[in-house]
């Protein structure tokens, strides 16, 4: 069986925020953590319409997060993986 393994590494000022913002919504296979001042989703999956699916969504949401935590967001409640302290 073939698998598809994938990775975004995105700059921002707000990447905890945006981490914080973005793991709730991972499913298996998928995981979004904070690195210093870059979000990383990396996803793993066999299906390539669920893969391209599923990335396209994470844009979509990774841009809505960037907006909402530019404006305020509280990134100190966020730990590095994206988990509400």
């Amino acid at each position: 069986m073939i698998g598809i393994i994938g990775r975004i590494r995105t700059e921002s000022a707000s990447a905890t925020c945006v981490a914080g913002a973005l793991a709730p919504d991972n499913l298996p296979g998928m995981a979004t953590a904070a690195e210093g001042a870059t979000v990383v989703f990396a996803i793993e999956g066999i299906a390539l319409r669920t893969v391209t699916a599923t990335v396209d969504d994470y844009l979509m949401n990774l841009a809505m997060a960037e907006e909402v935590c530019s404006l305020g967001g509280r990134p100190e409640r966020y730990d590095a993986s994206g988990r509400m302290t």
